[in-house]
């Protein structure tokens, strides 16, 4: 019996390897031969994740002949893959992926690290930083004070408490977009919410447009849930959508959702203006198009300039076209699992009607406690807090960089908890594998991207500051060097590092 239980079609995977390839080569580095070439690209998809554990793979004669290489070359390639575990083969079922006894389960978006690892590395692929304290525990004691209450009842509340929901539409009513309570679902986070959409408006094999690059859990969430992802090019540095592209795509791909992070983007940091809003809606309002509004980082405004632009729903009010998805994960902690999202009645209804079959409701403790923040004042103070935070860390691990890794390029952004940056013509693939073995965890461009694209970047997020952040540009400059010239496989093991 057949050990794989999806398989790579041969296209997918030479644009997979291919991908890796496309970058300047490296003065000085040594080239490997072929079938070590090629195995060290598949080895890496194996370890991201873009090739699933368990996959059966193309045959040799079906991918020298994709590839352009000989069949000798590719046969061992997977000899090679075999010997070190990423690789079984059975005759007559053809050859799957897998990875060694003991190690772990490469994942696809971007899992923190377990408390236990961080003595030893410093995690820069997770974008979270720590509760701002003492807003949490004033916060939990609010809500336990207000929970007597709500103990006598079911507990579940498929739309959210009635009293979030009330001060979430009034928090955009003041912001000048009319809300009623009606057009509020409370979620449970950022993630259960666009699930929720995505269930409701896009079946599999529908078509959703996204941005490349676009953040990466909600890419794996969309693939997971069998959708056609459409990518639509962001512009260089921080200049962010250009609309004519994303007028073509929507018209002539007319995908049923696309979701878009016009507030300092993940993970480019990219701000969209009054006008690329005003212009996204109407070009999704023209196509049919439900457009998704993640608003997650809208408040992680970290510079004065430039001013906030309006709401992307501002320019669609009664919510037929946009579909807005706020959080507290971000702006107040990622342990804090309250998300929201902001619709037409109508949508709103279908929404929490379909929750019968999903969570069924958020926890009402940590609803009651975002309701208390949001009431007291408390959540303005905490938020306040949480960009002092991220800009005096985004200023420490900019300067790092740029002294570490001079020929790294980036733009820096104005707010946002992420930097994208070129990575001196590295692969971002290899830099992560060989970074954790050097004591920094980094993810990789690709894992921002479609089929592979963005393999000389990576994302460094503004989770560390001051020493901590001067050590991760160390680690990362060593991880660097060690790609440039070949040598990863000789990385010396990380030093405890305590901040």
């Amino acid at each position: 019996m057949a050990q794989w239980t999806s398989a790579v079609g041969t296209a997918q995977l030479a644009r997979l390897i291919a991908s890796q390839q496309d970058r300047p080569a490296v003065p000085g580095a040594r080239k490997a031969p072929a079938y070590r070439t090629l195995a060290d690209g598949i080895r890496l998809l194996v370890l991201e994740g873009r090739v699933p554990v368990a996959a059966r793979l193309p045959a040799e004669r079906e991918l020298a002949v994709a590839l352009s290489l000989s069949r000798t070359t590719v046969a061992a390639a997977y000899e090679a893959l075999r010997g070190e575990g990423f690789l079984e083969s059975r005759r007559g079922a053809g050859s799957w992926t897998s990875v060694p006894a003991g190690n772990p389960l490469p994942a696809r978006g971007l899992e923190p690290l377990p408390p236990e690892s961080l003595g030893s590395m410093i995690d820069l692929g997770c974008a979270a930083l720590p509760a701002p304290e003492p807003w949490l525990t004033k916060a939990v004691q609010g809500a336990l004070e207000e929970l007597p209450p709500y103990a006598h009842t079911h507990g579940d509340y498929p739309a959210g408490l009635p009293a979030l929901r009330r001060m979430l539409a009034d928090r955009y009513t003041e912001r000048g977009i009319p809300t009623m309570p009606e057009q509020i679902m409370v979620t449970t986070g950022a993630m259960g919410a666009i699930d929720a959409i995505c269930s409701l408006f896009a079946g599999r094999g529908e078509r959703i447009a996204v941005e490349s690059p676009s953040y990466a859990n909600i890419l794996q969430l969309m693939r997971a849930a069998g959708v056609r992802l459409v990518p639509v090019a962001m512009g260089a540095g921080l200049s962010g959508w250009d609309m004519d592209v994303w007028r073509q795509v929507l018209r002539d791909a007319a995908p049923r959702l696309a979701y878009v992070v016009a507030d300092f983007h993940n993970p480019t940091g990219a701000l969209a203006s009054d006008d690329q809003r005003r212009a996204m809606v109407e070009a999704a309002r023209s196509a049919g198009t439900v457009l998704i509004a993640d608003e997650t980082m809208a408040e992680l405004r970290l510079d004065p300039e430039p001013a906030m632009p309006r709401r992307v729903c501002s320019f669609d009010p009664a919510g037929s076209t946009v579909v807005t998805v706020g959080s507290a994960s971000k702006a107040f902690w990622a342990g804090m699992r309250i998300g929201w999202v902001r619709a037409a009645p109508d949508v709103i209804r279908s929404l929490v009607a379909a929750r019968a079959y999903a969570d069924l409701g958020t926890p009402v403790l940590e609803q009651l406690a975002v309701n208390w923040l949001m009431r007291t004042g408390g959540w303005e103070e905490a938020v306040g807090m949480r960009r002092v935070q991220a800009r005096e860390n985004r200023d420490a691990l900019v300067a790092a960089v740029r002294r570490e890794l001079p020929d790294w390029e980036f733009d820096v952004p104005a707010g946002g908890l992420t930097l994208w940056a070129r990575a001196g013509g590295l692969s971002g693939s290899r830099l992560a594998e060989v970074g954790e073995r050097v004591g920094v965890r980094v993810p990789s461009g690709p894992r921002f991207g479609v089929d592979g694209a963005f393999e000389g970047y990576v994302r460094l997020p503004f989770t560390v500051g001051g020493p901590v952040a001067e050590e991760a540009a160390a680690r990362l400059a060593a991880a660097a060097r060690l790609v440039g010239t070949g040598a990863g496989g000789g990385a010396e093991p990380p030093r405890t590092f305590v901040a």
